[in-house]
């Protein structure tokens, strides 16, 4: 059954009554009003999911109500449907250069309407979910950028790290509908960070015992941080394994190979390249070429050799270095 709840908008009483029949036994709530500021009061008390309007109403019709609905931020979402028996071409596009979701003419049987509305609060779902994913990008990265703002030496980190590995992908076939899934591995690696003292993250010397393992409890931390949002789930395995090594040597859980997450073994080479050619408290930054040698070099040792091969690719077709001295410049 449907929880939706839709507004029939009709001053003809026993066409609600027969909507109300028909959209009852499909699983949907239904309330009804006879004009457009009748449905206004009732819009008051409860906001529907869907509304259902006809446009020839007393009162005030069906396009000064939908006039009224827009113009409500707090309503503009809902998805206005025009049920009417005006078919003339001038009417249909009026109706439709309005920006109301759908212009349906009566008589329709029972299967077009339902079709109808179904298709509409789908697809209305369908953006309120990807607001909410865009929602909670937006505040991650903010997060996750409470970090570089701590260090000015990681200034551009996050963008430099996502933009390389999304670079990799395509040499990986990764595949396009996760590649959201990379991206805010890439921007959530180190959120983990924000729980490590700035003595010990910013400490220009050699870490001691206590520090190094507060350094380390970092990716545990991160995918801790994220594990109970549904839409991260499949991000927690990139940020807790992105300090993995291919040989086994990485921390946190010491996996090796292909026990470690594919989206994880591309963070580890894009954050290690990234942190070579960066200006650190600890360290200054090595050239671009030095850089890339030494990722060569660890192919089979730190890194997996099929994410050193599209490092190479991408390196070849010059698609790493603008990334690189980008920021720089800036």
């Amino acid at each position: 059954m449907n929880e939706e709840t839709l507004l029939v908008v009709d001053d003809n009483q026993a066409l609600r009554e027969g909507l109300i029949e028909m959209l009852t036994y499909e699983g949907f709530t239904v309330l009804t009003a006879a004009n457009g500021q009748e449905a206004l009061r009732r819009m008051e008390k409860a906001i529907p999911d869907l509304i259902l309007s006809d446009i020839t109403m007393p009162v005030m019709d069906g396009y000064a109500f939908f006039s009224a609905v827009r113009s409500r931020s707090d309503w503009v979402t809902i998805p206005f449907i025009f049920l009417t028996a005006r078919s003339d071409r001038e009417d249909v596009l009026t109706g439709k250069n309005l920006g109301a979701e759908d212009y349906l003419v009566k008589p329709l049987s029972r299967e077009e309407l339902v079709t109808a509305i179904r298709s509409r609060l789908t697809r209305s779902h369908q953006v309120q979910v990807a607001q909410v994913q865009q929602a909670y990008l937006a505040s991650l990265t903010a997060l996750a950028n409470a970090i570089d703002l701590r260090d000015r030496y990681a200034r551009g980190h996050i963008e430099r790290v996502t933009a390389y590995a999304l670079a990799l992908a395509p040499a990986l076939e990764w595949p396009a509908w996760r590649l959201d899934h990379l991206r805010f591995g890439a921007i959530l690696h180190d959120i983990g960070k924000i729980h490590i003292t700035e003595t010990t993250l910013f400490k220009p010397g050699n870490l001691n015992e206590e520090e190094m393992t507060e350094i380390k409890r970092h990716p545990v931390t991160g995918s801790e941080m994220i594990r109970d949002i549904p839409y991260l789930a499949p991000v927690v395995p990139i940020v807790r394994h992105h300090h993995e090594r291919w040989d086994g040597g990485g921390y946190p859980d010491g996996l090796a190979g292909d026990e470690i997450p594919l989206g994880a073994r591309i963070i580890a080479l894009t954050d290690a390249f990234d942190s070579m050619t960066s200006e650190r408290s600890y360290s200054p930054a090595r050239s671009l070429p030095d850089a890339y040698n030494e990722v060569l070099c660890c192919a089979g040792k730190q890194f997996d050799p099929a994410v050193v091969a599209a490092f190479e690719i991408a390196w070849s077709e010059s698609q790493i270095q603008p990334i690189a001295t980008r920021w720089r410049e800036e």
